[in-house]
């Protein structure tokens, strides 16, 4: 995971009750229609606009069925959390009964699959509806550090009226996201609530922190599983005649003969056996093997997609799908790459790195970002991607799907070109 600045909800020298009743007065301003008194951050007004284009009603929410023991035991499996519960809890569980709060953890979907912590506190967020079952998206309970976090991506401190239901304003939340390493996936988020007045500026980097340890322990676990991996390599690549490499599910390389050595290639996400265009290598012939795939370039003409789409229409997920003669293929875009391809596609001329660095951070120093990511997407859509400067491929349709309902294109950006 990149670097990601932490901004506590708490200005630095800030007194908390002071800054709890300059809320109050800007959330009641800003549901009125009145003139603000101030304004609150950047990642809350966003969310706060997104709340009133949904008409979400700020007293109650949208409430939502709750999940049964018997519906909730299967998303906890299937979550990829319940790996990485022991690290969590042995980060953020003592420190959250001492400081009167509770640890919260949620899958992708918003829904809470755990909680643990202080009793007290345990019996206010049953007062609120906040227990394991409920739907706490922002789109079921208004903007708050879990829910936003899993729009934005990003860590996040929630305190009092930045709540966007006002049965919230009560409580001060630090949440953080936790990704599969794998292949970027989002699990889901964990998070420390607790009461209004404990609220403190350094619990969101804690909470961030712990976050990472988990993300570091599936990223050891899945290069143990990669190493297995190898030991199936090693006779497979002896038998086969030409180039050829064994990646596991996600596309990371095991062993390779005859290629180049890359980390990974992006594999199609309904992968099966048969001929595929992969954007690394062209035509290729793609055999399962216990935990992975052997991938056999062949020898004919490559065959480079002729259309590109940009599937932006979920607020949740953007895939990008490409097609041509040798079939097609798709594949799930973390959110600063759609981003940036959603800003390629409005200037097929392309743009500079100083210009993308513009277009997504309004800075056009951070370029060095920019071409990172820019690396890190030619070296899985190589082919459709080109640079100097970046672009798509002058002979691929580009088509960008959106939001059929005319909502926004990546409602969860703060990008002033995909913002404007």
């Amino acid at each position: 995971m990149s670097h990601v600045d932490l901004e506590a909800a708490l200005p630095v020298g800030a007194d908390p009750r002071r800054h709890a009743r300059v809320l109050a007065q800007v959330h009641e301003a800003a549901l009125s229609g009145n003139a603000l008194p101030g304004h609150p951050r950047a990642v809350i007004g966003a969310s706060w606009q997104r709340m009133r284009r949904l008409g979400l009603d700020p007293d109650r929410g949208a409430p939502r069925p709750v999940l049964t023991p018997e519906q909730l035991e299967p998303r906890r499996r299937g979550s990829g959390i319940a790996a990485v519960l022991p690290v969590l809890r042995r980060g953020l569980i003592s420190l959250a009964e001492q400081a009167a709060h509770i640890m919260v953890v949620v899958d992708a979907e918003g829904r809470i699959l755990w909680r643990d912590g202080s009793v007290s506190v345990s019996r206010r967020a049953d007062g609120i509806g906040f227990a394991e079952g409920v739907d706490w998206h922002e789109d079921a309970v208004g903007t708050n550090a879990i829910g936003t976090a899993l729009v934005t991506r990003r860590p996040l401190q929630v305190y009092s009226a930045e709540h966007y239901v006002r049965a919230q304003h009560d409580w001060t939340c630090a949440a953080a996201p936790l990704h599969d390493p794998r292949d970027g996936r989002l699990l889901g988020v964990v998070d420390l609530s607790g009461p209004a007045s404990t609220v403190h500026p350094t619990t969101l980097a804690l909470v961030d922190a712990v976050a990472k340890l988990a993300e570091a322990h599936l990223r050891t676990s899945h290069l143990t599983e990669l190493d297995r991996l190898r030991g199936v390599a090693s006779p497979v690549l002896g038998k086969v005649k030409g180039r050829a490499v064994i990646a596991d599910p996600h596309g990371w390389i095991a062993a390779s003969a005859g290629l180049a050595p890359v980390d990974r290639i992006a594999l199609p996400n309904n992968v099966a056996a048969g001929r595929a265009w992969l954007p690394t290598y062209g035509n290729c012939l793609l055999d399962p093997l216990p935990g992975g795939w052997l991938v056999r370039l062949t020898e004919e003409e490559d065959a480079p997609p002729t259309r590109v789409v940009l599937d932006l229409r979920s607020p949740r997920d953007s895939t990008l799908r490409v097609a041509g003669a040798a079939g097609t293929w798709s594949h799930r875009l973390r959110p600063r790459h759609a981003e940036m391809l959603y800003v390629l596609a409005l200037h097929r001329q392309g743009r500079s790195a100083s210009q993308l660095s513009l277009d997504l951070f309004g800075d056009a120093g951070r370029t060095v970002t920019v071409r990172a990511e820019m690396s890190r997407m030619r070296r899985h859509f190589g082919g459709i991607l080109l640079a100097r400067p970046y672009r798509f491929a002058d002979d691929v349709e580009v088509v960008v799907e959106r939001p059929a309902d005319g909502g926004d294109v990546l409602p969860h950006s703060l990008a002033p070109a995909v913002r404007a």
